[in-house]
């Protein structure tokens, strides 16, 4: 989608439509960054949540990450394949799974980290250290406050 002096200035200044174009850039730019590992944005975040908060159910990852339980089968099942992660019976409930992240996983998620951290600069480049760090005020406020508003209304 274009953002330049063709584009209506009525357009250019709508901070919801900014936001979604920034929100695209930075999925093409995060989902190329993890894709040179192997990895994909829900790989990143179950990785996060275990190391984290430590061993969980797969309905509690699904709750830490926002990830639908469907999809976070899905990328647990990849993530056990290149042992990352594994899956044991729950102790307390042996009809769950708990999941645990392996050493190798742990790795993983660090160099996974690095390329975030890359993929972060790239997409901040035009802005100063100051302003990324009250662009991520700013955005943590926005997005909080929706978030609020919705779980008054659920």
């Amino acid at each position: 989608m274009r953002h330049d002096e063709s584009t209506p200035a009525r357009l250019r200044g709508l901070p919801s439509r900014l936001l979604f174009l920034a929100a695209t850039q930075a999925q093409r730019i995060v989902g190329d960054g993890l894709a040179r590992a192997g990895a994909r944005q829900y790989h990143y975040a179950l990785l996060s949540a275990l190391e984290e908060f430590g061993p969980a159910s797969q309905a509690a990852l699904s709750d830490r990450t926002g990830i639908y339980r469907s999809d976070v089968v899905a990328a647990l099942n990849e993530l056990t394949r290149r042992g990352f992660v594994e899956r044991a019976p729950d102790p307390d409930d042996r009809r769950r799974n708990v999941i645990t992240m392996t050493e190798p996983g742990r790795r993983q998620l660090h160099g996974l980290d690095a390329l975030l951290a890359q993929a972060q600069d790239d997409l901040l480049e035009p802005l100063s250290g100051s302003e990324r760090r009250e662009l991520a005020r700013l955005l943590d406020r926005l997005v909080g406050h929706h978030a609020r508003r919705h779980d008054s209304r659920t």
